[in-house]
């Protein structure tokens, strides 16, 4: 009993222990998790860089000062990225509303709806006010080129007080983000009733206008900020020799209208310089449409520069070509060729076409008068047949694929072409590859004569090796005696199917196959080039191979019996051994002569051999084939291969009355 009670104590106590142990860990574990507990880092305390970049700048943006990155960016792992929470100027408008900003006006500032803010601003800091990117003007000449600002004689707000003088930042009512109507914000600065004010601008009200119309607001190369171009009146204050008196009722009025008060200082017919085919704003008096009354940033008083003025009422010939005419795009553009008012040819063109293409083309004049046979629109100097004359998409500005400017002309030959085999340049549309577009010594404007033009893609083909057979058009440059140059219905375009184009200068062939007894069958297919090569071999006869390889392209079961059978000499070296390659007087097989000849030719039929191998049976009636065969044989002594037992035996006693000797 006693031993019970001492065991359950110990198991108690044991119990209470153990319990002590489990708790004391536990404290334990949860004192090691408070000190390994995460201490959040700020974002500068990786970014030092950007630290020492920005903080000590003079303007810090208030987020970044107040360490708030998180206010525009969102936060990222050990793998660095630039997360925005908005894209472009939503960011900014997150703070900064558009309504303190003003942004509602007509015009914004393009920067501003690009939303590119940071064009101008720096979103961290900067040592200039505003944030501003970089300081005074320098950061709108960013985007706007500064020579513009920069000439001669410069605004003096603009030297003194800067763009802001005139201009808002991010919106306004008026057209350029100007920060009034032209006459009051200049009027803000220049008295209009300074007596040098007046007489600078001939006593006239000149206050409501736009000042705009004469002077250059930024800067100009003419003192007063005129305009590069002036009105000669206006230059010379003499306002009055086109319009009325500044002191009557209309000052501004015109002494007549349209071409009438130009007429006053300029002479019609000097103007059209002996032109008869007028411009039609010329001719209908309007010259307003293209030059500006007063001054012009363009010489001429031109309203606008180069060929944007001419584009205003022609569609740019120009524009989305691969290939512009060259004197489009230079500074002349379009009065390269065509004069502004009036001219003595179709178009406006100051001179005759020839003339005109051939004073920038003079090679071509000089190598076109050397030319034997010239081509009819060169001759007849109607370059625009072929070329357009502002640009194109094609090389040497075409006017069409050459083949559809060819056919313009030459209609007939478009369907004559449509055959089952095209010449490759036909098809591609490139006649020029052998033709010459202006002319040539050739009356078919060949740009090269008989097979020097053909080398110029068949080169490989045309070289011809010492020691090789050529066939004789082949040799003599003349492809054309074969093959039609642009299309044809036959096979590598021949100018007529093989048979009757071979027979045309073989005509001999054509006469034996008539009266032989067996012809060769690829002969009669009229398929010559199964055998030869229509050009050159290194073979007799233009052969492709030598026999019996030749032979044996078609012959196939005869090689497949060489190839496990004995083989006949004969058959083995050379084919025409035995047979005749066209045709033959023989009735079979080709032979080249009757089958008792040709076989002695090898076999002597006087040997005793012979004639005990034969039963002493008389030669000239005995047909070799109808127990030998002549190519290849199972058998030594060349025997078909199903014999009569007997004769297998090597005896003719059962069937044959042998005489004994």
């Amino acid at each position: 009993m006693l031993n019970n009670n001492l065991k359950r104590k110990l198991s108690v106590l044991g119990a209470a222990v153990i319990a002590c142990c489990l708790i004391a860990l536990a404290f334990s574990e949860d004192s090691e998790a408070a000190r390994r507990k995460f201490t959040k880092k700020g974002c500068v305390d990786c970014h030092t860089d950007f630290s020492k970049k920005y903080l000590s700048m003079k303007n810090v943006h208030k987020v970044v000062a107040e360490e708030k990155c998180e206010e525009c960016h969102l936060r990222h792992g050990v793998v660095a990225k630039l997360i925005l929470k908005e894209d472009g100027n939503n960011l900014c408008y997150t703070c900064h509303k558009v309504e303190d900003l003003k942004l509602n006006q007509e015009n914004v500032h393009t920067a501003v709806r690009r939303g590119e803010c940071i064009s101008c601003h720096n979103p961290h800091a900067s040592d200039d006010p505003y944030l501003l990117a970089s300081e005074g003007n320098s950061v709108c000449f960013a985007c706007h080129d500064e020579e513009e600002y920069n000439r001669k004689v410069v605004h003096r707000v603009i030297k003194d007080d800067g763009c802001l003088s005139c201009h808002s930042v991010h919106a306004a009512p008026e057209k350029n983000l100007l920060s009034s109507t032209a006459p009051e914000l200049c009027l803000s600065c220049h008295d209009s009733d300074a007596g040098k004010f007046k007489k600078a601008h001939g006593e006239y009200p000149v206050e409501k206008e736009d000042c705009n119309s004469c002077h250059a607001p930024h800067s100009s190369m003419r003192k007063n900020l005129m305009k590069a171009s002036i009105h000669e009146p206006v230059g010379s204050a003499s306002c009055g020799d086109c319009h009325e008196s500044p002191s009557g009722a209309k000052p501004f009025a015109v002494q007549a209208e349209g071409e009438e008060l130009c007429f006053f200082c300029h002479d019609k017919a000097d103007l059209m310089a002996g032109g008869d085919v007028e411009h039609e704003p010329f001719k209908s008096g309007e010259c307003l449409s293209c030059h500006d009354v007063h001054t012009s940033d363009q010489q001429h008083l031109l309203v606008a520069g180069g060929n944007s003025l001419c584009f205003t009422c022609h569609q740019d010939p120009g524009k989305n070509v691969r290939f512009p005419h060259e004197p489009l795009q230079g500074e002349d553009g379009c009065l390269s060729c065509h004069a502004a008012h009036s001219g003595s040819h179709q178009a406006q063109l100051g001179m005759a076409v020839d003339q005109l293409c051939f004073s920038c083309h003079a090679g071509t004049e000089a190598a076109g008068k050397k030319l034997k046979n010239q081509h009819p629109p060169y001759a007849d100097a109607d370059c625009a047949t072929c070329h357009n004359p502002h640009g194109a998409n094609l090389p040497n500005l075409m006017v069409k694929r050459g083949d559809e400017v060819c056919y313009s002309c030459h209609m007939d030959l478009e369907s004559k072409y449509q055959k089952k085999n095209i010449h490759d340049p036909v098809r591609k549309g490139n006649c020029i590859a052998c033709h010459s577009g202006h002319g040539s010594a050739d009356k078919k404007f060949l740009k090269e004569r008989g097979n020097k033009l053909c080398e110029q893609c068949h080169e490989p083909l045309m070289k011809k090796e010492s020691g090789e057979n050529v066939h004789s058009p082949f040799a003599d440059d003349d492809c054309l005696t074969c093959h039609d140059p642009h299309a044809s219905d036959m096979k590598g375009m021949l100018v007529a199917e093989q048979e009757s184009l071979c027979f045309s200068c073989h005509d001999y062939l054509e006469d034996g196959l008539k009266s032989a007894e067996s012809r060769h069958q690829v002969v009669m297919d009229g398929q010559c080039t199964e055998c030869h090569d229509p050009h050159k071999s290194g073979l007799e006869t233009l052969l492709k191979a030598p026999s019996p390889e030749l032979c044996l392209n078609c012959h196939q079961d005869i090689q497949d019996k060489m190839a496990t059978e004995r083989i006949h000499p004969p058959a083995a070296r050379d084919c025409l051994r035995c047979h005749q390659p066209h045709y033959s007087d023989d009735a079979a097989m080709l032979m080249s002569q009757p089958l008792h000849d040709l076989c002695s030719q090898c076999h002597d039929y006087d040997r005793d051999s012979f004639k005990d191998a034969h039963l002493d049976i008389d030669p000239a009636v005995i047909n070799c084939v109808n127990c030998h065969t002549p190519h290849t044989s199972q058998d030594a002594k060349f025997f078909k291969q199903k014999l009569h037992g007997p004769f297998a035996a090597r005896t003719c006693d059962p069937c044959h009355i042998v005489e004994q000797k």
